[in-house]
């Protein structure tokens, strides 16, 4: 039979994911790699995950092994209410919340409740691979802002914004990760937080505010979260527990104006019908009982050694007109390697010589970023951070012997 007459336009506009291909090259040898963002194994509480899984079974096993809201299970609804509030999220008396299968489900939820094909979304460049995958789905166009040590370069925002309206298009939300931010490792100040709320005020956008780092930050920061600094309900905050308590879990929710989080639950129930049950109250009870809270100084104190790391390893051996972001906690160090380096090429020689990492222009929906690259530090051992950069180095000098 002819398959191919079968599929979708979307499903034949699909294109693999850089990074899930990556870690099969990861898992078919001896590679160092800065490529996919796991966590360090050793930040799972694994003796309390069991604890609390035995727990759920003998005292909630009915609820918890049995369908459940779409919306989510409430004691869970009420622990993510008070978990963000402890860390500063605001939530405000006429929000909705709604548990999702990560927070990637939330993006993808979001896409399908607010965007018709060809309307716009603002976004950092580069910006987060699965925002693009998940709004792509919906033929989004992208407006595109810089960024730099400090993040998007929001004094850029009006200006495109005013651009593509004066040509009729039609613009729905600002998207960013403000905090750690992925792939760039960068943190937005104050002053711009400000301004891009401002904006957003003034042209009407929704602003989506993805954080699924702030929480383990490992330098003081002044900052606030744009979730509490709205003023006007138009922020739709979402987070996660896959980098503070355990990816295989597959627990996200999205905090936001009731109106917006309605259509999510309506679009997610023709998805999956609901997040499933089981570890929904596990991060119920994980949260209740702050096991995340007591856990977080442990997981910072294990990303800041490795970061601390791979910033030296770079200093030391890092090839000349390299520069780098330097982030203050999340998972991802940004590079930007001389202008003649082609990131894709680099990778072809990078794995020969034991060394992977994602190429910067799957991060750029509108393309660029052809000599960057997402480098990945909270997986390897500190051996492995040192030794894939001195890798990663003699793999940019083996092409450039190739381009002279």
């Amino acid at each position: 039979m002819d398959y191919k007459k079968l599929f979708s336009e979307y499903a034949l506009s699909m294109r693999v994911s850089d990074i899930r291909e990556l870690l099969k090259v990861v898992e078919s040898g001896r590679v160092i790699s800065f490529a996919g963002g796991l966590p360090d194994p050793r930040t799972f509480p694994k003796e309390e995950i069991a604890s609390i899984a035995k727990y759920v079974v003998e005292n909630y096993g009915d609820k918890a092994l049995q369908y459940s809201p779409t919306r989510g299970v409430k004691l869970l609804i009420n622990a993510i209410k008070d978990f963000s509030q402890r860390q500063g999220v605001r939530v405000r008396e006429d929000d909705g919340i709604i548990v999702t299968v990560g927070s990637q489900q939330g993006l993808y939820l979001l896409a399908l409740s607010i965007i018709n094909p060809g309307d716009y979304i603002v976004t950092e460049e580069p910006s987060y691979l699965g925002m693009i995958q998940a709004f792509s789905a919906r033929k989004t166009r992208f407006i595109t802002i810089p960024i730099d040590e400090n993040g998007m370069k929001t004094h850029l925002l009006e200006s495109a914004i005013k651009k593509v309206l004066s040509e009729g298009g039609r613009v729905k939300a600002i998207y960013t990760v403000p905090t750690c931010h992925n792939p760039a490792g960068t943190t937005m100040p104050i002053e711009r937080r400000k301004e891009l709320l401002e904006v957003a005020e003034r042209y009407d956008l929704l602003v989506i505010e993805d954080d699924p780092y702030s929480v383990i930050t490992f330098e003081k920061t002044s900052v606030e979260y744009l979730k509490t600094m709205d003023k006007s309900g138009r922020v739709v905050y979402l987070s996660t527990v896959s980098k503070i308590l355990a990816p295989g879990l597959r627990i996200g929710w999205s905090i936001g104006p009731e109106p917006v989080i309605s259509k999510m639950e309506l679009v997610k129930q023709a998805v999956d019908l609901h997040t499933p049950t089981f570890p929904q109250y596990i991060v119920a009870e994980a949260m209740n009982r702050r096991v995340i809270d007591n856990h977080i100084p442990f997981i910072k104190a294990i990303y800041k050694e490795k970061r601390d790391t791979i910033l030296n390893a770079f200093e030391e051996y890092m090839v000349e007109g390299t520069k780098w972001t330097k982030p203050i906690g999340g998972l991802f160090v940004w590079t930007w390697f001389p202008d003649w380096v082609n990131s894709r090429k680099l990778l072809e020689i990078a794995v020969k010589n034991g060394v992977v990492f994602v190429p910067g222009d799957s991060f750029y929906p509108n393309g660029g970023g052809y000599n960057t690259a997402r480098i990945n530090y909270s997986f390897p051992t500190k051996e492995e951070l040192i030794e894939g950069v001195k890798r990663l180095a003699t793999s940019i000098r083996e092409l450039k012997s190739t381009l002279s």
